[in-house]
């Protein structure tokens, strides 16, 4: 069940009339091995402004057996309806509700999610409440500025766990009793509950003592690093706590690792919920290390930020995000002893992509969203929402100064904890410390939508000495179909000014940190100096803008973009380059030859992964179709070389060992994934290990060279919910029609697969070596996608309206039938927005691959 969508006005009017004291729920989970539904009971005490006013609690049941408030039984049948109970008659001041109902288990990653895993067939459950599924659980007043206290009491079966926010108490019969919570929003309370295996410890710093807990599946404690997570754990703590001069704020902190999880994490209050992709059952570059560290310190930053003080409605969702991403990647960036000090570079080539693509979409939307519903907020977990926002924080901290930034942020904590909160009243801390009117940066900033373009002007004279520079500023028209106005920003960016030393290595020989405003902004360059060999604005990636090369230095970029000393100007001019393939100012082909003649100087594994991602991408989307086998055929026999010339064991050795098995084509190179899968070939220092051997099976079965008994023969080796989802994705992946066929229903015909399971089969079905054949697929997507959004639950139809879009289907027809449909249908604004999106994508890649086909003739 869906669920009703509660409205900006609804929440504003119910928070206008009701404070929330404190609920009590209690939940038999007894029958959590056999799954269906439980009992729930909720009591909740709350102040209403007005007597006899009418209100609503939110709750997702199948049944509802007993509704009393203020003592008196009301008609279940009369006041529950969809996902509401209507609550008349209020009381002036206190009134106290009594819910008795039953609760469904589910296998979506919303509400508490129930998992068998399949090694030893015990069920583990877990919640997932962000943004309006705690309803599933217990009846709420389901919106963040209704604050209370919670007191959860758990019946488990016999030998299970219970966690939740409070510190885990000893059951008596089964029965687990927690304290109550401080005051925090529903959609931060949490039960984790199973034979889960945990590990402990703690914090200690000063006479402060917090309890730490590590948990997973015990078919997973083998590879559970938990010293390795502490000791990012207690980084964040140490760092966090002196930057926001305010202790940790709850019991105890533990961190989940769950099976099924739809996102990175979730910030439950003292108890994370984590992907347990981040249990590492195989060996992962230095960059999955570094990026579990990120997601650790951003779930730690929200105790604070989110928790603490949590915004009032969902349009400032962006700053909760982007707080805790930008704190997270200075945390890695600045903390004592971090092991990821260049965390900065990882931002820029990762977030800051993800943003600007975002920015680019007919989607755009100011940082600072209208959110009117819940359905606006449920989509808007975006690019801009997290890495966007994340950027312009970034901006924020060089206008104002960091410790002024985090000054304000102090005065911030102190004064609105365990409330709620505006943007007002952080811009309003930080121009108290910083003295700068943010007013009208704000309005420039998170008040407007799109992306600005700086271009360098250089004028030299008869010596090659600079004689004027000036940084010009763009504002590009927004997407078709996007609301607002193109917006020139203010700009607080740095200047690198390189040179070639001897060693032929790029040296940052002079920096410029000044305002940019307006269309032309003047640089104050030394006069009678010669031109730097290259001119790299916004170094240091201090601004979110995207960045062009004037024209000498992009010649000695090109020749020398793996000769930068420093992995951040590196990256930076590789996301340069990027953009520009997806705008079509770079030829595909010639950036996939930007890449192989700078890629094997590139050491930051995170870039180089990502290079291996965005080349594939390109080859696929925006080469030209003529030309796309051969550029393919070039690139595969790249990774293929330098998988053989890697130093072996390294990460750079395993990262193309999985390229060559993203693309793997013609019989030699396929012959080679299987003689390394057989073991009757190795390469000096590549273990083949469970995830690489998935890697090479699923490719073999996408080009029909594993059938169903040797996948499933490869599954009875790995037979764990992992080896589920990687079996998943080869059977759908292989090449025939049946097997297309046999993804598609199960998927979009029926709703039985569990979410993670659904989102594997997605992956394999779409297959870019297989696009004739995925061709009918088109038409049966938009018969069926309306349907899917309107019945299933908000995870599963997303995975399925954006997975299942013909984005492969790179043609004008593509684009008609989109048309068609999105002008027919008549979706929600929701599923309008997702499918838009979509249909953008294919309309850049065939702006993309003409660009390429036109750079074929010139």
């Amino acid at each position: 069940m869906p669920g009703t969508n509660l409205t900006r006005e609804e929440a504003q009017e119910r928070a206008r009339l009701l404070t929330v004291d404190a609920y009590e729920i209690d939940l038999d989970l007894s029958g959590a091995q056999e799954g269906g539904t439980y009992r729930s009971v909720t009591t909740v005490r709350f102040d209403s402004a007005e007597a006899g006013a009418e209100t609503f609690i939110d709750l997702v049941a199948p049944a509802v057996h007993e509704v009393e408030l203020n003592g008196k039984a009301l008609d279940v049948a009369a006041v529950f309806r969809d996902s509401r109970i209507a609550l008349p008659h209020l009381h002036a001041g206190s009134n106290v509700l009594r819910v008795v109902a039953d609760c469904a288990y589910t296998n979506t990653g919303e509400g508490l999610h129930r998992f068998v895993d399949p090694v030893d067939q015990q069920a583990y459950l877990y919640t997932q409440f962000e943004v309006p599924d705690a309803r599933r659980v217990f009846a709420s007043f389901e919106q963040p500025d209704l604050k209370a206290t919670f007191q959860f009491t758990v019946k488990a079966p016999t030998g299970w766990t219970v966690i939740s926010n409070s510190a885990t108490p000893e059951p008596k019969d089964d029965v687990w009793v927690f304290e109550p919570t401080p005051r925090i929003s529903t959609y931060i309370t949490a039960l984790i509950v199973g034979p889960y295996h945990a590990v402990h410890s703690s914090y200690q710093k000063d006479g402060q003592s917090v309890p730490l807990g590590i948990y997973c599946r015990p078919s997973l404690a083998e590879f559970l690093d938990a010293d390795a997570i502490f000791d990012v754990t207690r980084q964040g703590f140490d760092w966090f706590q002196e930057k926001f001069d305010y202790a940790y704020p709850f019991a105890k902190y533990d961190q989940l690792f769950v099976p099924e999880f739809n996102a990175g994490a979730m910030e439950n209050a003292g108890a994370v919920t984590i992907r347990d992709q981040y249990v590492f059952r195989s060996k992962v570059t230095d960059a999955a290390y570094e990026r579990r560290a990120e997601t650790i310190l951003h779930e730690l930053a929200h105790m604070w930020f989110g928790d603490l003080v949590t915004m009032e409605w969902w349009n400032d969702l962006w700053l909760n995000e982007s707080f805790a991403t930008y704190t997270s990647v200075a945390c890695q960036a600045y903390a004592e002893g971090s092991k990821w000090p260049n965390s900065w570079t990882t931002f820029a080539n990762s977030e800051k992509t993800w943003a600007y693509r975002q920015d680019q979409l007919p989607s755009t939307h100011p940082i600072m969203a209208d959110i009117r519903d819940l359905d606006d907020v449920l989509v808007n977990f975006d690019g801009i929402t997290y890495a966007k926002g994340a950027s312009v924080l970034k901006q924020l901290v060089a206008y104002v100064g960091m410790d002024e930034f985090f000054k304000g942020v102090q005065a911030y904590f102190k004064a609105h904890a365990f409330g709620n909160t505006r943007l007002s009243d952080l811009l309003g801390a930080l121009e108290e410390t910083s003295g700068r009117d943010l007013k009208t940066w704000s309005k420039a900033w998170l008040e407007t939508a799109g992306i600005n373009i700086l271009r360098p002007e250089v004028v030299t004279d008869g010596n090659g000495h600079v004689t004027s520079f000036t940084v010009l500023q763009e504002a590009p028209a927004l997407p078709a179909g996007a609301k607002g106005e193109p917006t020139l920003r203010p700009h607080r960016i740095a200047i690198g000014c390189y040179d070639l030393d001897e060693a032929g290595k790029l040296v940052r020989t002079n920096r410029i940190e000044l305002d940019v405003d307006g269309e032309r902004t003047a640089v104050p360059y030394p006069a009678n100096t010669a031109r730097p060999a290259v001119i790299l604005l916004n170094d240091d990636d201090l601004s979110y803008a995207k960045v062009r090369l004037d024209e000498e230095s992009l010649r000695v970029v090109t020749e020398h973009l793996g000769d930068f000393t420093e992995s951040l100007p590196r990256a930076l001019c590789w996301a340069s380059a990027w953009d520009m393939t997806r705008d079509g100012e770079l030829a595909t082909r010639d950036y996939l030859s930007l890449v192989l003649s700078g890629i094997g100087k590139e050491s930051d594994i995170g870039v180089v992964q990502s290079l291996h991602r965005q080349v594939k991408l390109a080859l696929d989307l925006y080469a030209a179709p003529e030309s796309r086998e051969a550029a393919l055929a070039h690139w595969t026999e790249a990774t293929l070389a330098h998988l053989r010339a890697a130093e072996p064991g390294s990460d750079h050795q395993l990262a193309w060992a999985h390229a060559l098995a993203a693309t793997a084509r013609n019989p030699q190179q396929l012959d080679l994934l299987q003689a390394l899968l057989n073991g009757t070939e190795t390469v000096e220092g590549l273990a083949v290990d469970t995830e690489l051997r998935w890697a090479f099976v699923e490719r073999l079965a996408a080009v029909g060279l594993l059938d169903e008994d040797e996948i499933a023969a490869e599954y009875e080796r790995d037979k764990t919910a992992a080896g589920e989802r990687h079996a998943a994705t080869a059977r759908a992946g292989r090449p025939t029609a049946e097997a297309k066929a046999e993804a598609w229903a199960s998927v979009v015909e029926s709703d039985k697969l569990p979410n993670a399971v659904q989102e594997a089969v997605i992956g394999g079905f779409v297959q870019t070596d297989q696009r004739e054949l995925l061709a009918p697929y088109t038409e049966k997507f938009f018969a069926a996608v309306k349907d899917v959004w309107d019945s299933r639950s908000h995870e599963m139809a997303q995975q399925i309206a954006v997975g299942l879009y013909p984005s492969l289907q790179v043609s004008q027809e593509t684009l008609d039938a989109t048309d068609a449909w999105l002008n027919s249908a008549k979706p929600s604004a929701a599923l309008h927005r997702l499918i838009s999106e979509s249909r953008a994508g294919v309309e850049r890649a065939l702006k993309a691959q003409a660009a390429d086909a036109a750079a074929a003739t010139a």
